[in-house]
């Protein structure tokens, strides 16, 4: 499968917190941190939930 590497390149301070949340458990901690997950139907939609907050590339 494909792996997406999705990058934290907004600030949390003052997103509600189901945003805050979703980051959290995508493990993103720190602004312009990067990991990688694979590519499967529930990181998608992690992803468009906070996609205003988030980079995607794929890989």
């Amino acid at each position: 499968m494909a792996k997406l590497a999705i990058t934290l390149t907004r600030s949390l301070i003052g997103r509600p917190e189901d945003q805050r949340e979703t980051v959290k458990a995508l493990g993103l901690r720190k602004l312009n941190q990067t990991v990688e997950h694979e590519d499967n139907v529930a990181i998608r939609g992690m992803v468009n939930k906070v996609s205003h907050l988030v980079t995607v590339k794929e890989q």
